[in-house]
């Protein structure tokens, strides 16, 4: 008899397992119901457990409103037959942590189970908190992609060699020069012979090694590049101090355009960024920060990458991958401006836009050719309004407004 009520022949088992001390036998597992509000969880009962709720009130449940449990597992063991606490050998590598606590189940206590994060938990975790080594980039202090920076660091000590990755670079310069040169001298009257960029300043923005600011600055142009890698400028330098005649044309600083903005304002007749616009992280800041170093007239130059399927396919996936034209991970896809918001964007901050002409290189020749074609390559020249410019809609709309009553009291008979 237990409790006023018999038992059936599974709970006989279990008493006999209980008081015989043995595991080998299977034992019901009984389910107490839990109150409203709290954990459904199965309780493991000890041996004192089991002997005290034997004396309660309550008893077993009936045999009517019981299911069968899982059978004992062989990592469960009882600690002992007076300490009321049974324990569970935890996996190697698992932090044991309390279940919450049943209170349904009167003096069984709950087992410490092991908890075991799922792989990759922890660091799907961390990432959504945030490294504290992987900060944010504020447009507003710099338009400098430090993951750009690194990538070009590591090849820094390779820009003037011309059979490497910077090949069509110095392949370039065979188009570059002469659009620069030749959109330039249309805004000037005289030049001099052998050196027709005389008297101009020009701003070579992300010039790297220097392989276009030298060609410029021997063509009579002084030029002053910036970069914002050491490593970059050091090369400039050293290749600089071959030709003495470009140490006076040529000045270069470790520094990235937003911070000379203040100090160079509207004192370029000319800016360019080659092969730069692509790697910037804020394209909208750069083009402003270019207008204002310009003079009013100045012009700025841009060559860069259109963003299609084509350039993708050629310009990433075959030149990266495939024939090995430019090193892996040099170009982001994402980056790439079509020439129809290359030119909304100068427009808007008050440049207007020549030309736009098409380029495509040939990786078996090696060398560049113009275009009709700007699904690829192009380059584009921009020049800034001067304040007339600026100022003629105005006028010619003011100019509309008087102009409008005039006629009507002309045309008026009373009047």
């Amino acid at each position: 008899m237990w409790g006023g009520r018999k038992l059936g022949a599974p709970g006989s088992r279990l008493l006999g397992v209980l008081g015989s001390g043995s595991r080998t036998g299977r034992a019901e597992r009984p389910r107490v119901a839990p109150r409203a509000g709290e954990c459904a969880r199965p309780a493991v009962l000890t041996p004192r457990a089991a002997r005290s709720r034997g004396s309660g009130a309550g008893g077993w449940p009936g045999k009517a409103g019981r299911t069968r449990g899982p059978a004992v597992r062989p990592w469960l063991r009882f600690a002992g037959a007076g300490s009321g606490r049974s324990a569970r050998r935890p996996r190697r590598g698992c932090a044991a942590a309390p279940l919450p606590a049943c209170r349904g189940a009167g003096s069984v206590r709950a087992l410490r189970a092991p908890v075991c994060p799922l792989p990759g938990s922890h660091r799907r975790e961390s990432s959504s908190r945030g490294s504290p080594c992987r900060r944010p980039h504020s447009t507003s202090q710099s338009t400098v992609d430090s993951s750009e920076v690194r990538r070009f660091l590591a090849l820094a000590h390779k820009w003037w060699d011309e059979q490497g990755v910077y090949a069509p670079l110095h392949s370039l310069n065979d188009l570059r020069v002469p659009f620069i040169r030749d959109n330039i001298l249309k805004t000037v009257g005289n030049h001099e012979p052998g050196k027709p960029l005389s008297g101009m300043r020009i701003l070579d923005v992300g010039c790297g090694g220097g392989l276009l600011t030298e060609p410029l600055g021997r063509l009579g142009a002084s030029v002053i590049g910036i970069d914002p890698l050491d490593e970059n400028i050091k090369t400039a330098q050293h290749h600089k101090s071959f030709d003495p005649v470009l140490a006076k044309r040529i000045e270069y600083r470790v520094c990235p355009l937003e911070e000379i903005v203040e100090e160079t304002k509207g004192t370029f007749d000319a800016v360019v960024a080659s092969e730069v616009v692509e790697h910037v992280i804020d394209l909208e800041t750069f083009i402003q920060c270019c207008c204002q170093v310009l003079k009013p007239g100045g012009s700025l130059f841009i060559t860069t990458i259109n963003k299609t399927q084509l350039s993708y396919a050629l310009g990433i996936v075959f030149a990266e991958y495939f024939a090995g034209i430019v090193p892996k991970g040099t170009h982001t896809w994402e980056k790439f401006v079509s020439p129809e918001m290359l030119e909304s964007i100068l427009e808007s901050n008050g440049l207007s836009v020549q030309t736009v002409v098409g380029m495509l290189y040939n990786p078996f020749s090696g060398y560049w050719r113009w275009s009709d074609n700007t699904s690829l390559n192009y380059a584009a020249h921009a020049v800034r309004c001067t304040v007339q410019e600026h100022s003629a809609p105005a006028e010619l709309v003011d100019k509309g407004e008087t102009e409008e009553p005039e006629a009507k009291s002309s045309s008026n008979p009373s009047v």
